[in-house]
């Protein structure tokens, strides 16, 4: 018999928390993440069901949310499952959006499967979105990039350079990078496969040369992890102090790892690549999201522009 016609029809009992079992029971994506915020929501208002979670519900849970402090992806334990360490600071505008956006794919799931009441009102539809502030999204400078290698290069972590280099080459994610296993890298090929992106699309990470220099010398079984830890070798190397020691020793300030994937986007836009390009690095699916970094392309827009009409009159 199909999944598919296992599902309830019209149930309007059903509680958010078994809904989102049988969501994920379903969900056919590589989102490490999703898991974890479904979770959460499950925590929240799990016992409710279907025809009682109302917008206003759903607003105070995102209300508690930006209380909390946010949490970073750090690997996984011995039996696989994903570590989230607390950050000492309030979730980010963007992370509160995309736990509206998880639980607002379980609701939008149910509707289309027919789970949901018929006429049922989504109640994620009249939430607003945070506002996520991009002027403030930071860019090294090619002399921070400098400095900040070159200090890499001389952390106590061996491996922090190529970690660090990795990232800027390639836009990957925090969590994508630490949860790379040698099985995924192809030296031959010069790429190496993290799964899917977030938004279920296959994806493959350039590897340059540096980095291939790099990751032969630290070559290991292929069911270990590249950035594993010393003393654990199943989980990823916690690597914040090391990170701080860097930052400080390169004289960059307010500067996150995240910072990394937003400067491999602009070096590249800087010199010629055009948003679609960016978007297909960064595992992007909407062009808008890449749109952040179109004002450093202005100087090329105006290059073109001259190039092809500058001669109307």
């Amino acid at each position: 018999m199909s999944a598919l016609t296992t599902l309830p029809m019209r149930d309007g009992a059903i509680t958010v928390t078994a809904l989102i079992d049988l969501y994920m029971s379903h969900y056919a994506g590589r989102d490490t993440t999703r898991v974890q915020r479904l979770t959460w929501w499950s925590n929240q208002v799990g016992a409710m069901r279907l025809d009682e979670l109302s917008d206003d519900q759903v607003h105070a849970s995102l209300e508690a949310l930006m209380r909390r402090a946010s949490r970073y992806y750090a690997g996984k334990d011995a039996d696989g499952r994903a570590i989230y360490k607390a950050k000492h600071k309030p979730m980010a505008p963007a992370t509160v959006n995309r736990y509206s956006a998880a639980l607002a794919a379980v609701i939008t799931w149910a509707i289309k499967r027919r789970i949901a009441p018929k006429g049922y009102v989504h109640p994620c539809r009249s939430i607003e979105s945070q506002a996520e502030n991009n002027e403030k999204t930071r860019f090294l400078t090619q002399d921070e990039c400098t400095r900040l290698l070159e200090a890499c290069k001389a952390s106590k972590w061996r491996r922090l350079y190529l970690l660090v280099l990795m990232a800027l080459s390639t836009g990957a994610l925090r969590g994508e990078l630490l949860g790379l296993r040698w099985a995924d890298v192809d030296l031959v090929q010069r790429v190496a496969h993290v799964g899917r992106s977030k938004n279920g699309d296959p994806k493959v990470l350039p590897i340059i040369p540096a980095v291939a220099e790099q990751l032969a010398a630290f070559a290991g079984a292929p069911s270990a992890l590249v950035f594993a830890s010393t003393r654990v070798p199943g989980k990823a190397y916690s690597f914040e102090t090391r990170w701080s020691e860097v930052l400080k020793a390169a004289q960059i300030r307010e500067f996150t790892f995240h910072g990394l994937r937003n400067s491999c986007a602009s070096f590249l836009v800087q010199n010629g690549a055009t948003l679609v390009q960016v978007a297909d690095l960064l595992g992007h699916r909407q062009i808008s999201m890449s749109r952040r970094y179109a004002h450093l392309a202005s100087g090329d827009r105006s290059a073109l522009v001259n190039r092809v009409l500058g001669e109307l009159r």
